[in-house]
């Protein structure tokens, strides 16, 4: 049963890169609708890919196994800092969903502009927020350095 709770380490940085951009895309559209079905449908993914990995989340299948693949790229990265941003985007997204179902809808396009902003980094720079953080907070001794041994040790790290 733990095994259906895991991570994949090392992640393909290629696939978490088009999943963001397929983020990108499905929240772009779910603004243009005003549709709290599409908020809802983001903040699953999120969670989908937060506790199974790329196994379940319909995004996630679609860049692993059918988009990444014809891209023939491959650069691994440490996992868990690629899940800790799946965590922040499960809460912001989550957070959108619950505002915009209070009424507050301002406030819930503000947050999915926000997960755009954090998504279109990573999808098109490059550039993971979440992994950031999670190397803050590492350094902070917030987070164990055993999580990641990877993410602090340079000669770990793979190219």
């Amino acid at each position: 049963m733990a095994s259906l709770f895991t991570f994949p380490n090392p992640v393909n940085e290629y696939a978490a890169r088009t999943t963001a951009a397929l983020v990108v895309l499905l929240a772009v559209v779910t603004a243009v609708a005003n549709s709290g079905w599409g908020l809802a449908a983001i903040a699953a993914g999120f969670w989908l890919r937060l506790l199974f990995g790329p196994r379940i989340s319909p995004l996630a299948l679609l860049s692993v196994k059918v988009i990444t693949p014809r891209l023939g790229k491959v650069k691994l990265v440490s996992g868990p800092p690629k899940r800790f941003a799946q965590g922040i985007g499960a809460a912001v997204s989550t957070g959108a969903l619950l505002l915009f179902a209070a009424g507050a809808a301002p406030a819930a396009w503000t947050l999915l502009g926000i997960l755009v902003i954090a998504a279109s980094l990573e999808a098109f720079a490059g550039f993971c927020l979440g992994c950031t953080v999670f190397g803050f907070l590492q350094r902070r001794g917030v987070i164990p350095e055993d999580v990641c041994e990877a993410c602090n040790n340079i000669s770990l790290r793979r190219s």
